[in-house]
């Protein structure tokens, strides 16, 4: 097969960026994974067909069991269970860990297994609630990414926030999005009713 002239074009990395890559979770990720209350899940299902998806709790509600396990509870949400249904078929999974204010970033990469809520004798219970499933994802590879992207986009930065204004309300991007002709909830009771599916 012949190179990518594109990918030809660019300069190898450097060796540090290459041994920053670990095989383990070592203090440092540990102590962002405990801080972090938002990241990306991706998956991929048997024929690659990849999926991203949102996950966020209170700071530290991925937990660490030891350096090469993590464990994620599953909220309740609209229960399409793309992810999940990724991860039954093909357990590769990759976790991308913000903490606000730090424009720093964890990836983590490694294979995630389905289990019931109850099966590892911890407490994942968050507002009230226990998880519906938790994700315990066996981790092969980890390391921190650098500041640039999130400093390039100034996504912690307060004079870069979108006025909300700018968008219609979320009810009504859904409401044109399904070709609706009945008006949904407004923003503020989707957000309060945990049984509203959207």
């Amino acid at each position: 097969m012949q190179p990518d002239p594109v990918l030809a074009s660019y300069r190898p990395p450097s060796q540090l960026v290459l041994d920053k890559e670990i095989d383990h979770l070592d203090v440092h990720c540990r102590a962002l994974v405990g801080l972090s209350p938002f990241l990306t899940l991706a998956t991929a299902d048997a024929d690659g067909f990849p999926e991203v998806s949102p996950r966020g709790g209170d700071p530290g509600f991925v937990k660490v069991l030891d350096e090469h396990r993590l464990v994620l509870p599953d909220r309740q949400g609209n229960n399409r269970l793309d992810s999940l249904r990724k991860v039954a078929g093909n357990p590769r999974v990759a976790l991308l860990f913000f903490v606000p204010g730090l424009e720093e970033t964890l990836k983590v990469f490694g294979t995630a297994e389905l289990l019931a809520p109850d099966a590892l004798g911890v407490d994942l219970t968050e507002f009230g609630r226990a998880p519906r499933s938790v994700m315990v994802v066996t981790v092969q590879r980890a390391y921190l990414h650098c500041a640039k992207a999130v400093m390039r986009s100034g996504l912690w930065d307060p004079a870069s926030r979108i006025d909300r204004a700018a968008l219609p309300p979320f009810g009504v991007m859904i409401r044109d999005h399904c070709g609706l002709e009945t008006p949904l909830p407004d923003d503020a009771v989707i957000r309060a009713d945990l049984a509203l599916e959207l």
